[in-house]
């Protein structure tokens, strides 16, 4: 199996990378930086924001690029996933039409409320009504592929975390050590149920939906909805960190986090607030999904929610932050 790996050098799809090598395949990655930091074939430097002009041939497309942060200009959010999604599609739709298997994110399905048992054929709020910029520009992407001639698939993790994290855990980290991570209080007392997915059980579900040759859309978790402060307490005792004491409304911090993104947005030049409305959704609206289609079509996660934590603290308190 010969492969082209956009995103190559990320959180996500440097786990792929050396999924996919571990199996024998051939891996040609595609990313920003000069050199690859990660186990592939060959490698490309390129931005996905222009056309992609590449002399290869590939038994499938793998696209991991994307800009996930949670605060960016709208237009840099079009240029990395919608315009990204499209130079891809346009290469692959002139090289042969491979299968093109598609990294989204669960985020396409949020609202500002509790949502239990999501499956793949649940409500997707129009573009209008996405929860942020961010998750807009994912079902963009999802429809450009849903219009691909040759074959694809759509896979959505939820909150991926692991090893590497540049996302979720920096941030996490950040405001706890700085005395700002609130403990966020509900009108509603029961707890905030969420999923996670280790970033090694994205990269395994990811490289057998390629073997597998899996079409359409999976949603990607490790199917152990866990009580969200119970689990960030244990973590933050684990890596040393302070746990939140300062409890918060969430009405407070709806309000606040708006306050502080329309600041970024009209004089701060974009500069990434220090509290969001996504974040504080995050943080108190329960988030799980039926998992059903993902095992049937490809099996229990190699290793559980606690087994991925244990690795997490372990690569923390070895200095790999």
């Amino acid at each position: 199996m010969r492969i082209l790996l956009t995103g190559s050098n990320g959180f996500v799809g440097g786990r792929v990378a050396a999924t996919a090598r571990r199996r024998g395949w051939q891996v040609i990655g595609l990313g920003r930086q000069p050199r690859p930091n990660g186990p592939v074939e060959a490698y490309h430097r390129h931005d996905l924001a222009d056309p992609l002009r590449l002399d290869e041939t590939v038994d499938a497309v793998v696209h991991c690029a994307a800009l996930a942060s949670p605060w960016a200009r709208p237009e840099a959010y079009r240029r990395a996933n919608v315009d990204g999604t499209r130079h891809v599609l346009e290469w692959a739709r002139s090289h042969g039409t491979p299968p093109v298997h598609y990294v989204s994110s669960s985020s396409v399905f949020y609202i500002q409320a509790d949502q239990l048992g999501i499956t793949e054929d649940s409500p997707i709020p129009a573009p209008e009504r996405q929860i942020n910029v961010y998750s807009r520009s994912k079902l963009a992407g999802e429809r450009l592929m849903r219009a691909y001639a040759g074959a694809w698939s759509i896979v959505r993790p939820r909150a991926v975390f692991g090893p590497g994290d540049t996302v979720l855990l920096p941030r996490v980290v950040q405001a706890a050590r700085a005395g700002r991570l609130p403990l966020l209080v509900r009108r509603d007392p029961s707890p905030v149920l969420t999923d996670l997915t280790h970033v090694d059980v994205v990269a395994h579900y990811i490289v057998e939906a390629v073997a597998h040759g899996v079409t359409g859309a999976v949603n990607l978790t490790n199917g152990e909805p866990v009580e969200l402060y119970p689990f960030l307490f244990g973590l933050l005792d684990d890596l040393g960190l302070p746990r939140p004491a300062r409890r918060v409304p969430v009405g407070a911090a709806m309000a606040l986090a708006r306050g502080s993104e329309i600041a970024s947005a009209t004089v701060l030049g974009y500069r990434e607030p220090p509290i969001t409305t996504f974040g504080v959704s995050m943080f108190t609206h329960s988030k799980t999904f039926d998992v059903t289609r993902c095992r049937t079509l490809l099996g229990p996660p190699p290793f559980s929610v606690e087994d991925g934590r244990r690795d997490l603290v372990q690569w923390w308190r070895n200095g790999g932050h």
